[in-house]
């Protein structure tokens, strides 16, 4: 989809049903038209080295894979994959005939005050909130495709060591001293491949490595009664598939950013209340690492932001790049302490 059609769909588009109020909301992929129950979500016509939507038959699949995936946890929310066609009278969306340019994935509109990011800042979070989402997770991941693959440390290295690529900016734009930060955590982080590799061997021979969401933080669940997982990574199958304390780390490491370490520790023990077992010594040491490399991966790409953003907005991004550089700081610091209790 590209934006000259989308601005037709938005102004001019008809549908099989009315659709007014129309508002437009674009990602760095995609671009959603929301209506008052209804939505839908086009894939932006792009290529990237971890993505691919340049042609019509690849934006077609990744829409199915969308409310394929998406279905495993919010049945009913992603309705179906539709055409969009080039009509006599203009561009119709799932409706009408004419020749199909494009296809968009129809889902109901969820409520924007029930977004969790949206309630965390009107402190409306409660524990029995996460209860039930530590819950509704737990659930899903016991039910997840196991992956099976060999645990590689080159790779996990060269994800993490990414950060290298904005190290020099970091030391223009925040100093000296945040761009140690960066340095002293890729040195731990390939001294920590190296020696911790059986614990990432074993969690792969136990069947830890799931088919998961991928993408789970607190702008993608919706905290309805029960809550509702949204709008999980389908573009790349290596990015979901992943050890579920990847997947918990990445949540919770949001929630620490936002100064809610109390929610996040009452997560964990929510999730893993029937099975103490399973967040034992050698998995917190893990959870951790995954927590660090979360950090890493936040504070690298608001300096990718930074580095092309305008007034206000680069203030912004570099305060949030502080922010995580600080996190990353103090994961690698639990985890020297973590590591040292290691036998």
């Amino acid at each position: 989809m590209n934006s000259r059609i989308i601005q037709l769909i938005l102004t001019e588009g008809h549908f099989p049903h009315p659709f007014t109020s129309r508002k437009l909301v674009e990602t760095h992929i995609s671009y959603v038209i929301l209506g008052t129950s209804l939505a839908y979500k086009f894939k932006k016509e792009i290529k990237y080295s971890f993505l691919d939507f340049s042609t019509l038959e690849k934006r077609k699949f990744y829409c199915e894979e969308e409310v394929r995936l998406n279905n495993r946890f919010s049945k009913g929310v992603y309705l179906k994959v539709v055409p969009v066609r080039q009509t006599a009278t203009g561009v119709s969306v799932d409706s009408g005939k004419g020749e199909i340019i494009d296809y968009a994935v129809k889902m109901k509109r969820l409520r924007e005050n029930k977004q969790m990011h949206v309630m965390l800042d009107k402190n409306q979070v409660t524990k029995l909130h996460i209860q039930a989402l530590a819950a509704l997770i737990r659930k899903f991941h016991k039910r997840a495709t196991v992956i099976h693959r060999k645990f590689i440390a080159d790779h996990f290295a060269s994800r993490f060591n990414d950060i290298i690529s904005v190290y020099d900016f970091i030391r223009t734009a925040l100093g000296e001293e945040q761009a140690k930060i960066v340095k002293k955590a890729v040195q731990f982080s390939d001294s920590f491949l190296l020696h911790q590799s059986d614990l990432f061997t074993q969690r792969i021979n136990d069947g830890y490595i799931r088919d998961c969401h991928g993408d789970l933080h607190a702008r993608n669940i919706f905290l309805y009664h029960p809550p509702i997982l949204f709008d999980c990574l389908e573009f790349n199958d290596e990015f979901r598939q992943i050890d579920v304390l990847d997947e918990l780390a990445f949540f919770c490491m949001d929630l620490e950013a936002e100064g809610c370490t109390a929610l996040s520790k009452a997560f964990t023990d929510f999730y893993f209340a029937k099975s103490k077992n399973e967040f034992g010594l050698p998995q917190v040491l893990l959870f951790t690492y995954y927590k660090c490399y979360r950090a890493n991966v936040r504070a690298k790409v608001n300096a990718l932001r930074a580095i092309t953003a305008e007034e206000p907005v680069k203030q912004k991004r570099l305060d949030d790049m502080k922010k995580y550089l600080a996190l990353l700081d103090g994961y690698v610091l639990e985890l020297r302490e973590l590591s040292g209790n290691i036998k």
